[in-house]
């Protein structure tokens, strides 16, 4: 047995032993009446109040309280008749029949149980004999004296206050106190009514003691009497009706505003229906998750769980029509559905949005007698309030939709940037001892070259795919969201530093793995910032900007993941500054270019020099290179800088010819000028207009630039080597390192990484790949530059295994172009016979440092 059942068994035998102890206070007070007052009634005059008293039972005005219904009838009326013309007993004996005829009626119909037929009958009978033995103390006999009035009017009440104290004793022992408030005020409107009734039963005896014949014109009264009272009893209905569905929309309005709207829609509905339980079902969508909470008379607050059986619910979804069913009326398929359940009868009407269901509202057993139904009107109300409710849960819906589309990014789904940020300034707000916050920010690059060739919607397809892997890979209670183009963020709690840039490391390889996107699987890489509250920050938006800057940073180191430091910030306020500074520099004259001397290693001499920018700041002194290139390069000015190298360098180049030194010069581009159709023609005019052959110009071109996506910068390429200008592959062995690639672009040399030659003297492994380097890049025809030439050891393995060119502090510092004319003419001097003779009798030559 069920909880549920356990407690309605439990108030059933409290019912009735309040009930039992009710009929014997009731029969003591007849057996007292009998006693003090038997004589003989007029048997027709008896006849006719049974008649009249059962009769006007019929008419009521009925009141609620929990499970439990009170009802407000006419029958005083009559009844004071009877306690004037009859002996107080056949009185008593009068009510008790009627009572028992129509409450009687009332059980073997099936309207009442057995519990509140016998409850019904003694309790009005206790009322009676109460009311019987005060007129047999009063002895109220003259009609026209006011104090036989006020007797009978006192009888009356009496009668009415015993049947209200037991109604209400069994109420609050069945059910509780919980709603003795309400059945106080409605015994207050009983006790009124009995009142009137009362004084109506008092004009009554009047208007008889006048004449008998005012009976059939009291007839005639008392029919309309009942007809109005049960016109009142209409109005009353409908009046409350309306109120309640004003206070309905009212209430639902209001708490659409503050959020509670199925807290109040439910127990409203409930309430106006006067139902056992309401239950709201919307099934789950793409957006929303399922909705399903009933209000219950006997639970406190909502419940996630629904009484009505869920294949009827499924029926009302999909065919969009009420479906009222009973264990007694209705389709015999759909009552049986109810077997099994505590569901005797339930209303399921469909919520509609426009023509679309998008859910259901329910109401389940009628209270007041197990055996009430709902009616047709009880139907139709409810169809009116779910129309209310539809439309409020539907713009409840839609706030929840511009919400979440406030908070979220229409693609991936993910938490936006407004939302990641206060996700942040909430986790940060909660201090836990012994755990920080740690802030990962991830720059995903592969982005712009995936648009480029396979089109942006293979391009959001990789985007969803890169925040569903995040998703996957961050830890369970981790904050996933998009806060930029190609940029996420993951905010969690860690114990230390070195856990976040473990899951840092981790996550980036997850990365890593292809992603298949049709018939193609993707390479995406990311750059990863970290940043640390409360270490690298106090607020939201210092540690997102931190980590971002430590992001900018990562894509300059080999593992891709950079810890936020204060040395960071610095450089990256500094770059903005520069910013705005790097325009006036080309006017002003702070920009200059520096040339370093490239040497033929096998005979010494100077082959030609590759030309770099420098930048002198009057306020920040020298500037790097890697500080001011990435800024003009973001700020449109890269092709600006490019060109400046290249006038210097072509304008000197002319020069040195004229005095005698055919001088090559080697200047460095970017992916991005590579990428550029017009660049060729800058160059070629370049060219012309200093008079330099083409082949005295060599054009670096990063490793990751040329080889990691060989087709984009072809046409360029070609175009250049159709001019005659060397292409160099610069940094080579940092990148991808694909010779086979070599054999499609059109380059001449291969300059290898100076990480590798600085460390090819005491590594093995250095001095391996140095080695094989030369060896292919040989077979394919290529000269091969070693840069960062920086020791007399260096230079001999160099010399030994075949390289052709070398670049680095051994021979020369980057010089300006005054520094450089004095150090070719050292070298000049250093040309003349040499008296240092080697091991094999020959002069040696040297180069003289500057």
């Amino acid at each position: 047995m069920t909880a549920r059942a356990g407690r309605r068994k439990n108030n059933a035998s409290t019912t009735w032993a309040v009930t039992l102890g009710i009929a014997l206070l009731a029969a003591a007070l007849v057996a007292l009446t009998w006693r003090r007052g038997s004589v003989e009634p007029a048997w027709v005059v008896a006849g006719a109040l049974c008649v009249a008293i059962a009769a006007t039972t019929q008419v009521s005005l009925r009141f609620t309280i929990g499970r439990q219904t009170i009802a407000n009838t006419a029958t005083d009326i009559p009844f004071v008749l009877a306690l004037f013309f009859l002996p107080p007993f056949w009185a008593v004996i009068v009510r008790l029949a009627a009572s028992v005829v129509v409450y009687g009626v009332r059980y073997v119909t099936g309207r009442q149980r057995l519990v509140q037929f016998v409850f019904n009958v003694v309790s009005q009978t206790a009322g009676a004999a109460c009311a019987g033995l005060l007129v047999l103390g009063l002895k109220p006999d003259v009609p026209t004296d006011p104090a036989t009035w006020a007797a009978l009017l006192l009888a009356v009440l009496l009668s009415g206050v015993v049947t209200a104290t037991c109604v209400t004793m069994v109420i609050t022992v069945a059910q509780g106190w919980g709603g003795i408030e309400e059945l106080l005020r409605s015994t207050v409107a009983s006790l009124t009514i009995t009142l009137l009734n009362g004084i109506l039963g008092v004009l009554v005896i009047l208007i008889l003691s006048s004449t008998p014949w005012a009976g059939v014109l009291l007839a005639v009264l008392m029919a309309a009497i009942v007809a109005a009272y049960r016109g009142f009893a209409r109005l009353q209905e409908q009046r409350r009706s309306l109120s309640d569905l004003n206070d309905f929309t009212r209430a639902v309005t209001e708490s659409t505003q503050s959020g509670r709207l199925i807290d109040v829609m439910l127990g409203r509905v409930r309430s106006l229906l006067g139902a056992e339980s309401a239950t709201v079902w919307v099934p789950a969508d793409a957006r929303f998750p399922e909705l399903l909470l009933s209000a219950r008379l006997d639970d406190r607050g909502l419940i996630d769980t629904s009484p009505v059986p869920e294949n009827l619910r499924h029926a009302v979804f999909a065919e969009g029509a009420t479906l009222f069913v009973s264990d007694k009326i209705g389709d015999p398929e759909l009552r049986s559905r109810l077997d099994g359940t505590h569901v005797r009868e339930t209303i399921i009407v469909p919520m509609r949005s426009g023509k679309v269901v998008f859910g259901c509202l329910a109401v389940t057993n009628k209270l007041g007698s197990a055996l009430m139904r709902f009616s047709d009107a009880d139907q139709t109300l409810l169809e009116t309030l779910t129309a209310h409710v539809g439309v409020a849960v539907e713009n409840s819906r839609l706030v929840d939709r511009l919400r979440f589309d406030a908070y979220h990014d229409s693609l991936t789904r993910l938490p936006n940037r407004r939302r990641s940020m206060l996700a942040l300034e909430e986790s940060i707000s909660r201090e836990v001892p012994g755990e920080f916050v740690a802030v990962l920010v991830f720059d995903v690059d592969g982005m712009r070259e995936v648009n480029d060739s396979l089109g942006f919607a293979a391009g959001d397809e990789l985007l969803i795919e890169v925040a569903r892997r995040l998703r996957e890979l961050a830890p369970e209670s981790a904050h996933v969201g998009r806060i930029g183009g190609d940029e996420f963020a993951v905010i969690f709690r860690t114990a230390d530093t070195e856990r976040a840039l473990e899951l840092a490391r981790g996550m980036r390889t997850g990365l890593q793995q292809p992603f298949a996107l049709g018939n193609l699987d993707v390479d995406v890489d990311a750059a990863v910032g970290v940043a640390v509250h409360p270490e690298h920050g106090d607020s939201a938006d210092g540690l997102l900007q931190r980590a971002d800057v430590a992001t900018y940073a990562a894509r300059n180191v080999s593992s891709g993941v950079q810890l936020f430091n204060v040395g960071l910030e610095s450089r990256s306020v500094r770059r903005l500054g520069l910013a705005s500074d790097l325009r006036r520099a080309f006017d002003t004259g702070e920009l200059s270019v520096h040339y370093q001397p490239k040497i033929d290693l096998a005979s010494r001499t100077v082959l030609g020099v590759e030309c770099l920018a420098r930048w002198h700041h009057p306020t920040h002194g020298e500037v790097p290179p890697e500080d001011f290139v990435p800024v003009a390069e973001h700020t449109g000015q890269l092709a600006r800088l490019t060109e400046f190298v290249l006038r210097a360098g072509l304008k000197h180049a002319r020069d040195w010819a004229i005095q005698g030194r055919p001088l090559t010069v080697a200047v460095n581009l970017s992916p991005r000028t590579v990428a550029d159709p017009e660049f060729p023609t800058v160059v070629d005019g370049l060219l012309a207009e200093y008079g330099v052959p083409p082949e005295r110009l060599t054009l670096e071109i990063t490793e990751d630039g040329m080889v990691g996506d060989p087709d984009r910068p072809l046409p360029t390429l070609h175009r250049l080597h159709e001019l005659g200008v060397r292409l160099s592959v610069d940094d080579f062995g940092t990148g991808y390192s694909s010779l086979s690639y070599l054999r499609r672009l059109p380059v001449h040399e291969v300059k290898i990484d100076r990480g590798f030659v600085q460390g090819m003297a005491t590594d093995a492994g250095d001095l391996a790949i140095v080695r094989a380097v030369v060896d292919l890049s040989r077979h394919f025809g290529l000269s091969v530059v070693a840069e960062g030439v920086e020791s007399e050891m260096t230079l001999a393995l160099l010399t030994e295994i075949g390289c052709d060119i070398g670049q680095g502090f051994l021979f020369s510092r980057p010089l300006s172009s005054e520094r450089l004319e004095a150090w070719l003419n050292a070298q000049a001097e250093e040309s003349a016979p040499a008296t240092e003779l080697g091991e094999d009798g020959n002069p040696v030559r040297r180069l003289r440092a500057i």
